[in-house]
């Protein structure tokens, strides 16, 4: 049985934001990203870090837990990724 692995990532963004995405193949993801054909949030706020990675089995699974993720709080975001934000 092949086990496909899906990630959810976040990038920490030039202007600060927090952009969420599922993929399947994070290297080809990150690298369209730094190219500016990711998507147009991520192209217009270049350069980024990425701040967050996450594995699951199912495209299910990641796709579940990236819709959860985006709808967390700013400082929760900060928070998984390591980021402490004091009153943001």
């Amino acid at each position: 049985m092949i086990v496909m692995s899906f990630v959810v990532y976040m990038l920490e963004l030039s202007d600060n934001t927090i952009y969420t995405g599922y993929t399947k193949n994070v290297d080809n993801r990150i690298a369209q990203h730094s190219k500016g054909t990711g998507s147009k949030y991520v192209r217009s706020r270049l350069p980024f870090v990425l701040a967050y990675l996450e594995h699951f089995n199912t495209r299910s699974d990641a796709m579940r837990r990236e819709i959860q993720i985006k709808k967390y709080s700013r400082k929760r975001k900060l928070e998984m990724i390591g980021i402490y934000a004091n009153g943001s």
